[in-house]
């Protein structure tokens, strides 16, 4: 009778630890390359909003009649306008006001537009169908008309555009959280939570809200800079912050028109700087879009 040998143990495998949660983010992030970019040239615009007073090199809105529509040069970097001002520290200016409106406008909008839609795909039935049916008058008016009308109405200023943007933004928002309510109120956990005897508001706030939060964050991005967009469209047709506040749009409007072909670094830069900044809103609210789904992390 032959004695086998006793089995040598297999040595354990050694643990490889998890990724942190900022490590995960990075290794996402990483391949998209154009929402990488986006993210610093949005970070590089709130570093210039937060401190425009400390880099402008004048005074943006100093008159100075012997410095009239000068080129580029040292002491103007992107040159002086008609009355002498100088262009670079009114566009750094400029980004202050921009950004203000922007995430002010986006942040009301989102945030009572994320409530009314979480009510009305919890609750339905008639507070739904009547949300809605307001929802849909809302956006059957033509976007910017409807902003004409209600800063006519309200005198154009910085808090009125606050709160006409604001007014604009939440029918989107009602839209895509109220579906986002109706297919997660369904879901077992949810179910499971009103067994066990879950209140209304809990349900909604502590186990809906938390799984819908990914679709209201990918809108705000994005309306950021659809906000900014509009705010200058306003100010372009005169009914933005009232002049001599140097916002982008209002250096694209008034008598600067006149003299574009003569001195056309009076439109140049504000209308880059919208352009850049509209783009890289969109441009990381699209990679936010594929990094917070996971079904387009490796596309």
């Amino acid at each position: 009778m032959t004695v086998s040998a006793p089995a040598t143990p297999l040595a354990p495998e050694p643990l490889v630890p998890r990724a942190g949660f900022l490590e995960r983010q990075w290794r996402v992030w990483r391949r998209k390359k154009i929402g990488l970019a986006s993210l610093v040239v949005v970070g590089f615009l709130l570093v210039i909003a937060a401190i425009g007073p400390l880099i402008a090199t004048h005074d943006p809105n100093r008159n100075k009649l012997t410095a009239t529509l000068q080129s580029p040069s040292p002491a103007h970097y992107f040159g002086t306008d008609k009355n002498g001002r100088d262009i670079y520290s009114r566009v750094i200016i400029g980004a202050r006001i921009s950004v203000v409106i922007g995430f002010s406008a986006v942040a009301v909008g989102i945030t009572l537009g994320s409530a009314i839609g979480l009510i009305s795909g919890f609750v339905g039935g008639a507070l739904d169908y009547g949300i809605q049916r307001v929802v849909d008058a809302v956006m059957a008016l033509p976007g910017l008309v409807m902003l004409m009308a209600l800063v006519s109405v309200l005198q154009p200023s910085l808090p009125s555009l606050i709160v006409v943007l604001s007014i604009w933004v939440m029918p989107r928002a009602i839209r895509v959280v109220r579906g986002e309510a109706l297919i997660t109120r369904e879901l077992d956990y949810v179910n499971a939570a009103r067994a066990l005897g879950a209140t209304s508001l809990r349900l909604m706030f502590r186990h809906i809200l938390p799984n819908v939060m990914a679709p209201i964050l990918i809108i705000a991005s994005v309306t950021v800079g659809q906000a900014i967009m509009t705010e200058a469209s306003l100010s372009f047709l005169g009914l933005g912050v009232p002049p001599p506040a140097p916002t982008w749009g209002n250096m694209l409007s008034g008598n600067n028109r006149q003299y574009m072909t003569v001195a056309p670094w009076l439109v140049i830069a504000p209308g880059v700087a919208i352009s850049i900044t509209v783009l890289a809103f969109n441009m990381f609210g699209d990679a936010l879009r594929d990094v917070l789904d996971p079904r387009l992390r490796g596309s």
